[in-house]
């Protein structure tokens, strides 16, 4: 192969080239990213970057020289626009460029408030991309009156940023309770609380109605008839795969762009990567947006791409920064039917289903992580009855 093209400059993206780089491959690589900036991480975004405790240049995933010392072309600020699978092209505003091989991490986008939601006035905020953060942080200041739409982990982890700040925060879940999509009960009732104990009202079972203002952003009202003073409005309801280009181009989609084991989509000499495909876990189908994830998927499809011809498998992952509070989530808890609790170091959640452990919820309390992570992986399931007892070591289970 002459050239390989990577449509995204992501982590998934960044990765894949890197990773094709340090396995030998000579040929030409293109990297194509529509935002102005080189490749940059995301969880900091919402967090230490709005809080000013990050700089832009430490959200660099390499230095500017980086990538022209690895001979990665890298298209910054440019959309592509088609993919022609049969003529194995792709265009963008500048013309028309053939592959050998094209990898698609187009990632995922921010899902928005519906226009009836928005009242036709401008200002709501999403928290996905370095652009959206840029134009939030002016809006974060001590005193002003912030509603949150959402109450899943981004929602309440901005949540969290401005009471750091000093902001009123309401937050509304449309949902009965929060995280009802991810997390058990016994996660969600643990959060609630610490958002509570933190001067967050939450308000579950109810949506936002409409914002109100003239020209700008003044009030909100609820469905449940409540109007609340707003000065700043986050929208943290969800996020959708970024598929149009495998779309228009015929590929197979199946939540997300389907891949094979080994990240082929439908199409021959195409394959996905991280946020944007699903692909086959455990005899199901999933799509996960993890940094982790996106590093390991994208590090298998270099390795394909390179003739391994070896099956990706994933190891689930993911994390929450809240106040003082680190949340840690090892496995995947669809199908749970049992949830055990353990306190002493920290508090964690315990997902089974029967006597099989599927999944770990840790806050304060990485040993639990940890020993979960490997037990999950390993294929174990530890005796409910010792991980609920704060008495056995946590390292016995092992």
């Amino acid at each position: 192969m002459d050239h390989i093209a990577i449509i995204g400059a992501g982590q998934a993206g960044a990765t894949c080239a890197e990773t094709l780089r340090k396995r030998g491959y000579g040929g030409r690589i293109t990297l194509w990213g529509d935002e102005p900036e080189i490749p940059y991480q995301r969880p900091p975004l919402s967090k230490g970057y709005l809080l000013g405790d990050i700089t832009r240049e430490r959200l660099y995933l390499r230095p500017a020289s980086f990538w022209s010392e690895q001979d990665v072309e890298l298209r910054t600020d440019t959309r592509v626009t088609a993919i022609d699978p049969e003529a194995r092209t792709l265009t963008h505003a500048g013309g028309t460029e053939g592959w050998d091989a094209l990898v698609l991490a187009t990632g995922s986008r921010a899902n928005v408030l519906p226009d009836r939601c928005t009242g036709g006035l401008p200002g709501t905020h999403v928290v996905r991309t370095l652009a959206d953060i840029d134009r939030l942080a002016p809006e974060m200041m001590e005193g002003r009156r912030m509603l949150v739409v959402g109450g899943g982990y981004i929602g309440l982890e901005a949540a969290a940023v401005a009471r750091k700040i000093g902001m009123e925060v309401v937050l509304v879940e449309l949902n009965v309770r929060l995280l009802k999509r991810v997390a058990c009960k016994p996660t969600a009732d643990w959060f609630r609380a610490l958002h509570r104990d933190q001067g967050v009202d939450i308000r579950e079972g109810v949506g936002l109605d409409t914002l109100l203002g003239d020209g700008r952003i003044t009030g909100a009202r609820l469905t449940d008839g409540a109007e609340l003073s707003v000065d700043v409005v986050i929208a943290g309801i969800g996020a959708q795969p970024e598929t149009s280009l495998a779309e228009a181009a015929g590929l197979t989609l199946d939540n997300g762009i389907a891949v094979d084991d080994r990240g082929r989509t439908s199409a021959a000499g195409i394959w996905a990567v991280g946020d944007c495909c699903s692909f086959p876990y455990r005899g199901d189908r999933v799509r996960l947006e993890s940094v982790p994830h996106a590093i390991d998927q994208a590090e298998a499809v270099a390795g394909n791409l390179m003739g391994d011809d070896a099956p990706y498998v994933a190891k689930p992952w993911f994390w929450s920064d809240q106040y003082d509070v680190k949340l840690q989530i090892a496995g995947l808890n669809a199908g749970f039917d049992d949830i055990v609790a353990r306190d002493g170091e920290g508090r964690s959640h315990w997902y089974y289903a029967g006597d099989t452990l599927l999944a770990v919820d840790a806050m304060n309390a990485p040993r639990a992580y940890m020993v979960g992570k490997r037990l999950i992986e390993a294929g174990r399931s530890p005796d409910k009855a010792a991980v609920a007892d704060a008495g056995v070591a946590i390292k016995s289970l092992l």
